[in-house]
C-alpha cells in the first residue's frame, strides 16, 4: 500500500510540473492571440469582466475580502498569479494521477483534456462563481482564445508527463533475462 501512496504521489509531482509547463505554453499562446485581435474586441472583453479584471485575479481580490485584506488586488499581482497557476497545476497533478486509469481523459494526447478544462472552469465555473460576465457579453475572439489556449494547455502537460516517463524508463535499471517477477 506504501508503494502505491508514493508511486501517486510521483505521478502527482510530475503533473505538478506538467502543469506548470501547460501554463507557460496556455500564456504564451493567449498572449500572441490576444496581441493580434482587434482592440474593439479587447475593449469588448475588458468591459464584460466583473470589477474589470480577469477571473484569477478577481478570485484573488475576493478572497483577500473575506480574510479582511481591505487593499486592492493589483493586477498583475502575486494572488491573482498564484490563482492562476494553480488552475493549472492542480489539473495537472490530477491528470498525471488519472490518465492511466480513465484512458479517455488521455485521448488526443491531452488535447481533449484541455478542453475540458475550458468548458468546466472558463465558460462554466467562472460565470457560476460570477468571476466573469454573461458569455454573450464577450466577443467570440475570446471564447475562440480560451479554447486553444487550454487544448495547448493539455497538450504541452500531456507532452511535458511524456517526456517525464520516457526519462524515467530511460534511467530504470534492466530487469535480468530470468526474473520472474
Amino acid at each position: 500500500m506504501q508503494a502505491n501512496g508514493h508511486a501517486a504521489a510521483v505521478e502527482m509531482a510530475k503533473g505538478a510540473l506538467a502543469g506548470a509547463v501547460g501554463v507557460l505554453a496556455l500564456d504564451g499562446v493567449a498572449e500572441l492571440l490576444w496581441r493580434r485581435e482587434n482592440p474593439r474586441a479587447r475593449a469588448r472583453e475588458r468591459a464584460a469582466r466583473p470589477e474589470g479584471i480577469d477571473p484569477a485575479h478577481l478570485a484573488a481580490r475576493r478572497v483577500a475580502r473575506l480574510i479582511g485584506r481591505r487593499g486592492a488586488v493589483r493586477r498583475p499581482g502575486p494572488g491573482g498569479t498564484a490563482v492562476h497557476w494553480g488552475l493549472g497545476v492542480v489539473p495537472g497533478a490530477a491528470y498525471a494521477l488519472l490518465r492511466h486509469r480513465a484512458r479517455p481523459l488521455a485521448a488526443g494526447r491531452g488535447t481533449l483534456f484541455g478542453l475540458g478544462l475550458f468548458l468546466l472552469q472558463d465558460e462554466l465555473l467562472n460565470r457560476l462563481l460570477r468571476l466573469a460576465g454573461p458569455l454573450r457579453a464577450y466577443p467570440w475572439q475570446a471564447h475562440v482564445r480560451g479554447l486553444v489556449a487550454h487544448t495547448v494547455f493539455g497538450a504541452a502537460t500531456d507532452l511535458a508527463l511524456r517526456a517525464m516517463d520516457r526519462a524515467a524508463a530511460a534511467r530504470a535499471p534492466a530487469l535480468p533475462a530470468n526474473f520472474a517477477g
